[in-house]
């Protein structure tokens, strides 16, 4: 069952509790914001790192006249497409789809070349550049989560049971940012069931009279190709700072052509290579047996 996340702008509040427990998870450092004084940004990080796999941004969204419409906070993080470039680049399968949704990362394999920097449409991975062996850094979608989470469950000493052992384990097994949201801004669960509640949400909000509507638009259930983690908004995704230009093909499709033509090229390369090599090597063996004919 492929897992997803549903991210509801109109809830978040920009608290960045999820920024704060992505970090606590994942055992990662605080980065100081940019610019000093006056000039400090509110968001921090300004970019995805090595250091922040969690990036919460901040909107002004400006309405009739150019006065300040409204302010969005949108949470931000690997995307986990469901046809990831970034997987199709990596030339020795450090990157891989698993089927619950994830795009998880080997570093055991991976020879640095960064290709998956430059694959993904959203600027997500990162490399280590401080570190003198650097790895690839992202959003995990919390695997380890899910994997290490517990069998067994106690409170106060007591063991769980029934439905309240449920809904422990579901709260212990979802990634760490989905399970500390106060607002209820992020929904975690099998992605057929979000794109239902998604849509739900939105007809039910883009009634006659209602003071505000969703954009009629579910973003990551097209893009590339389809991501893990989905958003609906109540103002344009393009002033929200999302690609918009991306397109339903998922990029590796764009590639596939060629890169399946890469073995028959290499064989064909290697053999004709080898004729070459034979047909030089017989005209040096006629030219010497000739001329040892000449010297009998």
């Amino acid at each position: 069952m492929s897992m997803a996340c549903l991210v509801d702008t109109t809830k978040c509040i920009g608290c960045r509790a999820c920024q704060v427990a992505c970090k606590e998870w994942n055992d990662l450092p605080p980065e100081t914001p940019p610019g000093e004084g006056r000039t400090r940004s509110i968001e921090n990080s300004s970019t995805f790192s090595s250091k922040t796999y969690t990036r919460v941004t901040f909107h002004e969204v400006l309405g009739t006249g150019g006065w300040l419409d409204r302010a969005v906070s949108v949470k931000r993080q690997c995307m986990h497409c469901l046809e990831p470039s970034c997987a199709s680049a990596c030339p020795v399968a450090a990157l891989k789809k698993t089927p619950d949704g994830a795009v998880v990362y080997d570093g055991q394999r991976c020879m640095g070349c960064r290709y998956c920097m430059v694959a993904c449409p959203f600027g997500v991975p990162t490399l280590e550049w401080d570190k003198p062996v650097p790895y690839i850094r992202k959003c995990t979608f919390c695997m380890d989560r899910r994997q290490d989470a517990p069998a067994r469950w106690e409170v106060n000493g007591k063991p769980l049971e029934g439905e309240t052992l449920e809904r422990f384990r579901r709260a212990g097994q979802m990634p760490a940012c989905a399970k500390v949201c106060p607002a209820g801004a992020i929904t975690y669960g099998p992605r057929d069931q979000l794109l239902a509640e998604a849509s739900q949400r939105i007809a039910r909000q883009n009634v006659r009279g209602a003071s505000w509507r969703y954009v009629e638009h579910i973003y990551g259930e097209k893009e590339v190709g389809g991501t893990s983690w989905l958003y609906i908004s109540n103002v344009p995704f393009e002033s929200l700072g999302f690609r918009t230009d991306l397109g339903d093909r998922p990029y590796p499709e764009y590639t596939k052509l060629a890169l399946d033509a890469v073995p028959v090229a290499v064989i064909g390369v290697g053999l004709a290579l080898g004729g070459v090599y034979w047909i030089s090597q017989r005209r040096q063996a006629l030219a010497q047996a000739a001329a040892d004919d000449n010297e009998e």
